[in-house]
């Protein structure tokens, strides 16, 4: 099953990219969930809330109302929500007013929190006014033109930014393939992504009465480098006249927000379960990886040395940095992943990890053998 998605996912690609996702995702171990999650107890903490758009930036628009306008209601009525209900959760905004954020700054607001969650909130429009309902998306390579035109549509803001093309490393709204690019740079919390963004769609299709249009896979900028779950939720159609009475509606945003509230609640419930069940089963005692890279200086693992992989573990030994790809308690999956990882990068060799430590492979093996 995990494989199927995989590959669904990412039909356009072959080869080594392929074989790294499928391999690191389908035989990581129901041990880890999350690098935090392999040490202690998960608890979710932090979410980021953001509404899309602002400023001199009105998204799209109905006959009455704009789409930054019902994005940051609905938005800060879910935080309210969270506020109010689940006080062991911190929210944070990026914007709570009507000003423009850069759609790089949103996401970093996200990292440098270290939150649990990431979720940006919209509304949508279609040239066909009879066309309603509400959609999830997460980061991915859109599967077709209508997900390809929603995604140039919302990343379209980033032309009212000054220097974007420095800013997002030459990324063009308009073109496939930057989209190609880097769609395959965010997919290490793929699987948690589309868990929430089916939770959101079920609350708003069963307790909502709205049009269930599913969740989706698109490159949305505002996604591109978040390094926890994130979605983007359009909440209806603008261009719908109904739709468009609904969301600017007091009791409409209160509906959507309270939706994906209960969302985030059942996520939240889930995740901390599946935690506490992983805490108590004892993880391998050893594991191996394959070492891409070793330097004195400490490297960013976005960079673009690493854009070929995805959950690049860092190691410090002595006064070297270590890097490595893959989690395995299987010799023979480590030594067919090195086989690929060699295609790519020749000195790329296994090494054996104890209890978070780099040590001699022969010591592994003998332990192993036992």
């Amino acid at each position: 099953m995990c494989q199927s998605k995989i590959i669904d996912f990412f039909h356009q690609k072959q080869g080594i990219f392929l074989f790294l996702i499928i391999f690191m995702i389908c035989f990581s171990g129901t041990y880890k969930l999350s690098g935090q999650m392999a040490n202690e107890s998960y608890k979710i903490r932090k979410i980021v809330i953001d509404a899309g758009h602002g400023g001199r930036d009105p998204g799209t628009s109905g006959k009455k109302v704009k789409e930054k306008d019902v994005a940051l209601a609905i938005a800060l009525k879910l935080g309210k929500y969270i506020e109010e209900n689940l006080e062991d959760v911190e929210v944070i905004y990026t914007r709570k007013t009507d000003v423009l954020i850069d759609l790089y700054k949103r996401g970093d607001i996200a990292n440098k929190a270290h939150a649990d969650l990431f979720i940006s909130i919209h509304a949508n429009s279609f040239p066909n006014p009879r066309i309603s309902g509400t959609e999830t998306y997460v980061m991915g390579l859109h599967t077709n033109d209508e997900n390809f035109e929603v995604a140039k549509t919302e990343n379209a803001v980033i032309t009212f930014e000054e220097d974007y093309t420095t800013k997002y490393e030459g990324f063009d709204p308009n073109s496939t393939e930057s989209y190609i690019i880097f769609s395959l740079l965010q997919n290490s919390s793929l699987e948690q992504s589309l868990d929430f963004a089916g939770l959101v769609q079920n609350q708003f299709k069963n307790r909502v009465n709205r049009i269930d249009r599913g969740v989706r896979q698109a490159g949305f900028i505002v996604l591109w480098k978040t390094t926890m779950p994130s979605v983007l939720i359009e909440t209806g159609y603008l261009s719908n006249t109904r739709e468009e009475v609904f969301l600017a509606s007091e009791t409409g945003q209160d509906y959507i927000a309270s939706a994906i509230f209960r969302a985030f609640r059942d996520y939240k419930i889930n995740i901390e379960s599946k935690s506490n069940f992983s805490h108590m089963i004892t993880e391998p005692s050893i594991l191996f990886k394959v070492q891409i890279s070793s330097s004195r200086k400490q490297l960013d693992l976005n960079s673009n040395l690493f854009k070929n992989y995805t959950q690049v573990q860092e190691f410090q030994v002595g006064k070297l940095y270590k890097y490595a790809v893959g989690s395995t308690d299987s010799y023979e999956e480590i030594v067919r992943l090195q086989s690929e990882v060699r295609k790519d990068i020749k000195g790329a060799f296994v090494i054996a990890i104890k209890d978070n430590e780099i040590i001699p492979l022969s010591e592994a093996l003998n332990e192993i053998n036992k």
